[in-house]
């Protein structure tokens, strides 16, 4: 028997001392546990993804020389951790094999993604060669996340009679990827005839997040042991090839998981950029409301400020609604009425817009007003502004750039209309009440920036517009393809050229946690200047 003890760290990128500090803490906790072997997540070291920090040599040489550190501690122990290793003047997604204190071995990953949030072949060398380990009579190999993807790889390593597979990742989340990895570590596992070990990075970065659920799999493609998911763990799995092991239920919780990758996505944003509280614009809808509850469960009540920025186009109910929410939440609250500022706004540009009616202009001055007094107070107070736009919003262009667009951190921003209503029953299912209340649920959607105003009014329902989002934006369908799923032509027309034509807003957006399987930035890069007809 074996015991290996896969260690699912919170990495920050550039951070080599706090992650180094990490790793060792790790280390010794494992050992205290009786490892033999304990294992870290892929670029654990520097973090994930480090992107043009890779550019910079004394970058690379600083996580050599905390490399040693980890080394030091090492000893007695087997373990592996990931780090960016520079040979020559080449760069390798590398992982280093500590023996005793000593590096034995520097695996290089062969296959280098690039495609969606990836970007590595921008960076770094493959690889050529997947040795075989022995250890303690054991016989095992090393793998890098997507090395592991590619049966290719796969059929390389069969035959050698391993007892074991390690893989080191760092996958991040989307909606449905958990499963997804869960079948392409069970096909490994049965085609290799071994224990696949997976070892992967938990935490928030940037638009990515990253939810652990390190895991092993049997030689019969069984899950058998499982980490947590969206936090940090040390899994302990105790391998014997005699011992027969029961397969264990994978939870699958689509609505759970992308509420906890948006909490854990928020509090890693914020601590991780020094930030300490944060304000967002409550309006009383659906989208706000939910932003103001996943800050409190995030960051605390303490740590949240609302801003109700009514106007005379403002309903009564909106109004009752969003100080309910504030109230029920336990934040602090501030009302900022800006009717007189819209009618400074309109007499400084009544002789210029003479002879014009009013029309969009006058409504988009009343969201850059809310969002020049949303930046007013970060700059005074230092808070972080939260964004409350969504996806389908941002996808079609119903937002109004240095208005509602505004903030420094776009939480909803990859998540569908219809989404955000199943968030919202989320978030009055952690608090155990309806802090949310059915009002806010049930009411028609409205921007509020004239009289009786729907969404509807510019957009087709959410029940329509969502599904052709996804086929258009995810699933790249083109015009007729969607069509062809019974879709009215002359709405998918509009659509489209909704999305299309707001390419510059979203080059301007703040950046958003990824959810779904192909967000706007990392994912999904369109030409602003683009005449491709659909």
């Amino acid at each position: 028997m074996i015991r290996i003890v896969l260690a699912q760290i919170n990495s920050t990128v550039g951070d080599l001392a706090g992650n180094c500090r990490k790793i060792i803490a790790g280390i010794n906790q494992a050992r205290k546990k009786g490892a033999e072997v304990i294992v870290f997540p892929e670029l654990a070291l520097c973090g994930y993804p480090p992107e043009d920090l890779l550019r910079k040599k004394h970058f690379l040489q600083e996580n050599q020389r905390f490399l040693k550190s980890i080394c030091k501690a090492s000893k007695g122990v087997t373990v592996i951790v990931g780090f960016p290793f520079l040979e020559g003047d080449w760069l390798y997604n590398a992982a280093a094999v500590i023996q005793d204190g000593k590096v034995s071995d520097i695996y290089r990953k062969i296959a280098l993604p690039n495609y969606g949030v990836f970007d590595e072949k921008r960076y770094f060398t493959p690889g050529s060669s997947l040795p075989v380990y022995k250890l303690g009579g054991y016989s095992f190999s090393l793998t890098i996340c997507e090395d592991i993807w590619h049966e290719e790889f796969i059929e390389l390593l069969k035959g050698q009679k391993l007892d074991f597979v390690i893989n080191i990742s760092a996958s991040p989340f989307h909606a449905k990827k958990i499963a997804l990895r869960d079948k392409i570590l069970s096909f490994a596992a049965r085609r290799l005839k071994s224990f696949v070990l997976f070892s992967n990075l938990v935490g928030g970065q940037d638009e990515l997040v990253f939810d652990g659920s390190s895991r092993v799999i049997s030689p019969q493609g069984n899950l058998i042991r499982t980490a947590k998911r969206f936090s940090e763990d040390q899994l302990i799995f105790d391998l014997d090839p005699n011992k027969y092991y029961s397969a264990v239920k994978p939870s699958f919780q689509d609505d759970w998981e992308v509420f906890a990758a948006l909490k854990l996505g928020l509090a890693d944003y914020v601590a991780k950029n020094g930030f300490k509280k944060v304000i967002l614009g409550l309006s009383g809808g659906i989208d706000s409301s939910v932003v103001a509850g996943l800050a409190v469960i995030a960051l605390g009540k303490e740590n949240v400020t609302c801003l109700i920025m009514p106007s005379r186009f403002t309903s009564t109910a909106t109004f009752s609604d969003a100080k309910k929410i504030c109230q029920n939440l336990g934040v602090n609250y501030r009302i900022v009425e800006i009717d007189k500022i819209l009618d400074t706004y309109s007499q400084g540009l009544a002789r210029s817009f003479r002879g014009k009616k009013a029309d969009i202009t006058e409504e988009n001055l009343q969201a850059r007003i809310r969002g020049n007094i949303l930046m007013a107070f970060s700059n005074k107070f230092g808070y972080l502004v939260l964004n409350t736009g969504n996806k389908s919003e941002v996808s079609c262009g119903y937002c109004t750039l240095y208005g509602d667009m505004v903030g420094g951190f776009g939480i909803l921003k990859d998540l569908p209309k219809l989404a955000v209503y199943k968030l919202a029953q989320q978030i009055n299912k952690a608090f155990g009440k309806k802090v949310i209340p059915d009002s806010v649920i049930k009411r028609a959607p409205s921007a509020e920036l004239k009289p009786n105003q729907k969404d509807t009014d510019s957009l087709p329902d959410y029940k329509l517009l969502d599904p052709i989002l996804k086929l258009y934006i995810e699933d790249d369908l083109s015009l007729n393809e969607i069509i062809k799923k019974g879709y009215k032509a002359s709405v998918v027309k509009r659509v489209i050229s909704m999305v299309d034509s707001s390419e510059y807003k979203r080059r301007q957006a703040t950046i958003g946690i990824k959810i779904t399987p192909r967000a706007f930035g990392r994912d999904r890069r369109m030409p602003v200047t683009n005449k491709f007809s659909q």
